[in-house]
């Protein structure tokens, strides 16, 4: 799908939040010829603050970075690699210099107000700024995993731009860094579930309560009893 857009409006500068084992780059790197410049940008180390399962140990993430590059090493004269966090390095990433900016960062609150704050910038005018884990439920992961936010975050960020957001399938999102519209704000929702911006609902419905939660520990109850017989 991202191929298809970033072919669509010919994207020449690009920019990956978060590239981990190097998966999207690659496929975005072989099906997108008009891309002359990628920037990989990705900490590739234990962070002590992300709660996240994608957290991993230093050596596990030497590993992972080394996938990445080998994964890309076909398009290495295209790709501009940024080892650290957006705070560390996004700096020395020009302003106005991107076409096409996308997000997988650490899906925390903190994570995507970082990411889009320091992102956007970057972005030249009709640019845009695209990302994954724009999950209707705040609880992606377990409980015991800090929330993922990205929705309805990446929302409020838009309309704060005034500009358009549009959700798509495969929990992935649009924001287009357009001015023409004179600071009007709009969410289209492309997948029709995304019912409310509200976080009321989402937050006092954590997963050990939910209707799924009280399911299966009853069918857990069951089995418990049929195998104490």
């Amino acid at each position: 799908m991202w191929a298809r857009i970033v072919n669509a409006v010919q994207a020449r500068s690009f920019a990956e939040v978060g590239v981990f084992r190097g998966h999207f780059a690659e496929q975005v790197l072989k099906d997108c010829e008009s891309i002359d410049q990628y920037y990989m940008i990705d900490p590739w180390r234990d962070l002590d603050d992300w709660n996240k399962p994608a957290n991993r140990s230093d050596r596990e993430f030497t590993e992972i970075k080394s996938e990445a590059l080998s994964r890309t090493e076909f398009a290495s004269d295209k790709r501009i690699i940024l080892q650290g966090k957006t705070t560390e390095v996004s700096s020395e990433i020009p302003d106005d210099s991107l076409d096409f900016v996308y997000i997988d960062g650490d899906h925390t609150l903190r994570g995507i107000a970082i990411d889009l704050i320091r992102m956007w910038p970057k972005i030249k005018e009709g640019g845009v700024v695209a990302g994954d884990d724009f999950c209707s439920s705040i609880w992606q992961h377990d409980k015991k995993y800090e929330p993922t936010l990205i929705f309805p975050f990446a929302v409020y960020f838009a309309e704060a731009h005034g500009t358009t957001i549009c959700g798509l399938p495969f929990n992935q999102f649009a924001i287009l860094a357009d001015t023409s519209s004179g600071g009007a704000f709009a969410f289209h929702d492309m997948t029709g579930k995304y019912h409310s911006t509200e976080l009321r609902e989402a937050l006092s419905i954590p997963p050990s309560h939910s209707i799924f939660g009280r399911s299966l520990r009853k069918f857990k109850r069951a089995i418990a009893a049929i195998r104490s017989r």
